[in-house]
């Protein structure tokens, strides 16, 4: 699961609401690595980067989300052994932003369902990187 998280075009894909990975600064994951991408599609897109605060390989990946002036976010990504695979956690924190700011609590069952469905989509990636159908 970590591969899918250290390949920084893979968030496209996985994360609910993104559409496109445009570049990367740094070396991803590394500590203050960033990547720029677009949330939503056409016109309704937002232009924005995710940045990396910490990074422990193969357990713990904390990010500054940004999607601006909507929401900015804190995103912590625990992965634990479980069995013969991996336990993924994701933690938001929403804090600034129009979101952030004023919809914080009433924000977390729309984040439960989105990210629900994101770690669908990752679990997804991560069997087909390791050749599992």
């Amino acid at each position: 699961m970590w591969e899918v998280l250290a390949d920084a075009g893979s968030y496209a894909h996985w994360v609910v609401g993104a559409s496109q990975t445009r570049r990367v600064e740094g070396a991803w994951p590394a500590k203050g690595s960033r990547f720029h991408h677009t949330q939503g599609v056409g016109p309704l897109g937002i232009r924005d980067t995710t940045e990396v605060i910490e990074s422990r390989r193969p357990k713990r990946l904390v990010l500054e989300v940004r999607t601006r002036p909507v929401v900015v976010a804190r995103t912590e990504l625990s992965l634990a052994a479980h069995g013969d695979g991996t336990w993924l956690t994701i933690r938001e924190s929403p804090f600034g932003g129009l979101l952030g700011r004023f919809a914080g609590p009433l924000l977390e069952p729309l984040l439960a369902v989105r990210n629900l469905e994101s770690l669908r989509r990752l679990r997804r990636m991560a069997e087909q990187r390791a050749g599992r159908p």
